[in-house]
């Protein structure tokens, strides 16, 4: 990937080259084509010197030199940011590289402004109204060998408005970044993939001997109650020897009305309670599908959509009477 910059004086293009840069991208800039050719003539480098021998570059070599220049030195298993590109033909050249993007980063004039005599640098212009004049003569030419920001900002893809804090601008780009390519996309999961691995943590707080079970509670997006299986409140834990059956391991579906544990919806659904919160209308994520007596709890609750991660080895019956109540019931199964 090739991201180009243009922008106003002060706008902030330096900031999101480096910012770039720290994310592997490899610099380059047309002002440094220039550099080259001012020390070599033994000038010093100001930006009145800077913008004449820009100028002559371009009379001489053709209105994009600057931007072919530059593409000569671009490497095909690199990604870029290219900086200070400010005539429409140097953006030509930069296209003719196809992965090339570019980016127009501006901010307010008087913000800009503040920037500038904030940096100190020698030669910047000293009030605002010099500063205009002196922007004037950057935006707009007939003469194609000279600077032409105007019609270069009508050429990129996307702008960006440097306004902010510098944690903005990043984030900004950022955002360009994962609109462009996929390389850059943020690995963000799904709303059930986020929610069951919430539940799968939850489970990992559960005091059970035999199986580790947890649900979340959700309406709107958001989570309202959580829950994980153990003894109840204010007893001895199980793995502490608090549910016999459980340190007796028991086999599988028999003597449960000897388990002294809780099961995760179960928990969810009295946290709920206990706490004054409506789960009526919500869903509820649990990492086993529910035994016959949270499937009851369920649907007396008003909860309207059930989300397993995994089935539970006696849950045909319960899952069958969730859907006779009319409660939508999904498989989200997530193995890790």
């Amino acid at each position: 990937m090739i991201i180009g910059l243009t922008g106003e004086n002060c706008a902030g293009k330096g900031e999101v080259s480096e910012y770039l840069k720290r994310k592997g991208f490899y610099y380059l800039s047309l002002s440094d084509v220039i550099r080259e050719q001012l020390e070599k003539d033994g000038k010093k480098i100001t930006r009145e010197n800077l913008i004449e021998k820009g100028n002559e570059l371009r009379e001489k070599q053709g209105a994009g030199a600057l931007g072919r220049i530059t593409a000569e030195k671009v490497q095909n298993d690199k990604n870029y940011v290219i900086d200070s590109i400010r005539t429409p033909a140097e953006v030509e050249e930069l296209q003719k590289l196809k992965r090339f993007f570019l980016i127009h980063i501006t901010a307010p004039t008087k913000t800009r402004f503040e920037r500038m005599k904030n940096r100190k640098r020698e030669n910047d212009p000293e009030t605002y109204e010099m500063f205009l004049e002196f922007e004037k003569r950057e935006m707009e030419n007939k003469d194609k060998t000279k600077q032409n920001l105007k019609q270069t900002f009508l050429m990129a893809k996307k702008q960006t408005i440097n306004k902010g804090t510098i944690d903005e601008l990043h984030k900004k780009i950022d955002n360009v970044l994962e609109e462009i390519s996929d390389e850059f996309k943020a690995d963000r999961p799904g709303w059930d993939e986020y929610f069951m691995n919430i539940a799968k943590m939850v489970a990992s707080r559960s005091n059970c001997v035999k199986r580790k079970v947890a649900a979340v509670i959700v309406k709107d997006k958001r989570i309202i109650s959580t829950g994980y299986n153990g003894t109840p409140r204010g007893t001895r834990n199980c793995n502490e020897g608090g549910c016999p059956r459980c340190n007796g391991f028991s086999e599988s579906g028999k003597n449960l009305e000897e388990c002294l544990c809780s099961h995760g919806e179960e928990n969810a659904i009295v946290q709920a309670s206990y706490h004054g919160i409506s789960i009526k209308e919500s869903t509820i994520y649990t990492t086993f599908s529910p035994c016959l007596i949270c499937t009851k709890m369920i649907i007396n609750a008003g909860i309207v959509e059930v989300v397993y991660n995994v089935d539970y080895p006696l849950g045909e019956v319960a899952l069958n009477l969730l859907k006779e109540a009319g409660i939508k019931v999904r498989q989200y199964k997530i193995e890790r």
